[in-house]
């Protein structure tokens, strides 16, 4: 069953150069209990879709467009007024965000934080949401409950901040948790902690999760799923297997090329040249064009469909008129000089 499902998301952000266009045009689903992780370079629309399904933008400087569909539980949420939306974030939809001390409220008090979203989404009184609150640290793995409810989050390390995160992102028990770079910022051991933790809370509850993310050893271990996104566009979708040992667009090939391989000692990492495309003017194209080692004429004309089943690939190298002028070629193939 499709728990979140989502439709010709078309955002635009107003800034002072002009209307970026972050998202274009992109659409997926995530099954209830799965675990679906969006990888891409910095700047390449993950967070932005995060935030259009929470209607989360900063002084109203996003626009979706008339033809975007978001829709939870098979009801669409996108139109919905803020009020209506109050209810589903934090109590259908929790988030844990990128950084958790901006997502925390530095002059108040742990407990305060996670005890106030109790009271606004359930009927517990203030005595019942701080007991809820001490047992919400326990299950992140906070000792100490009552001495760090009384503390403020300068007084935690990054690790312990971003376990109070994730309290508060599921102290009412959401259907669908979205992770915006849960282990940004913090080391390779606390990483791994929180990871566990999410795959240990994700089993109790039964929860889904969209898990953000530009690091694919933290795909490999906890995702059903993967989306690759490049340009505010979806380039890539398949199963974990089938993007890390078959993938087929030349941004995923370059992704898994330029990852490092722990325990493989004085390993030489790839990159990729060239920057990614500045999407207040974005290309009518592939956006990996400039970067891409298998680029062909059409590419800089049109946008390809995602071709397969299941597994998809936007890239007009998958094209049923490419593989037919291929196979006719002999497998010989110039790719510049394909119109």
């Amino acid at each position: 069953m499709k728990l979140l499902e989502v439709r010709h998301l078309n955002l635009t952000l107003d800034s002072n150069e002009g209307p970026v266009k972050a998202v274009r045009d992109t659409s997926f689903s995530v099954e209830a209990g799965e675990t679906l992780a969006v990888v891409g370079e910095s700047g390449c629309g993950k967070t932005m879709t995060c935030l259009s399904i929470m209607n989360l933008f900063p002084g109203n400087v996003g626009r979706l467009s008339p033809e975007t569909e978001i829709l939870f539980q098979g009801k669409r949420i996108n139109h919905l007024s803020e009020r209506e939306m109050r209810r589903i974030r934090g109590n259908e939809i929790g988030m844990v965000f990128q950084e958790p001390m901006k997502a925390l409220n530095p002059t108040e008090k742990i407990g305060d934080q996670i005890t106030d979203i109790l009271k606004a989404h359930t009927k517990m009184s203030k005595k019942e949401a701080a007991q809820e609150a001490e047992i919400l640290l326990q299950k992140v793995g906070i000792h100490d409950r009552k001495k760090r409810m009384n503390q403020y989050p300068h007084e935690l390390s990054g690790g312990m901040r971003q376990r109070v995160v994730i309290a508060m992102a599921i102290a009412c028990r959401p259907k669908l948790l979205i992770a915006d770079e849960p282990t940004t910022a913090l080391d390779v051991t606390i990483q791994a902690q929180i990871l566990e933790l999410l795959k240990e809370l994700q089993r109790e509850y039964g929860m889904t999760i969209l898990l953000v993310t530009h690091n694919l050893g933290v795909v490999a271990s906890m995702a059903d799923r993967i989306m690759v996104m490049y340009g505010g566009k979806i380039m890539e979708q398949g199963r974990v297997d089938e993007i890390f040992y078959h993938a087929k667009h030349p941004y995923t090939k370059a992704l898994l090329r330029v990852r490092f391989e722990e325990g493989k000692r004085r390993q030489k990492l790839d990159v990729i040249p060239g920057i990614p495309p500045r999407l207040l003017n974005p290309p009518k194209g592939c956006p990996f064009l400039e970067r891409c080692r298998e680029a062909m004429n059409i590419c800089s004309e049109q946008f390809p469909e995602a071709y397969g089943k299941g597994h998809t690939c936007s890239c007009h190298l998958y094209s049923p008129e490419f593989s037919e002028w291929k196979r006719r070629a002999g497998g010989e193939v110039q790719h510049d000089g394909i119109a």
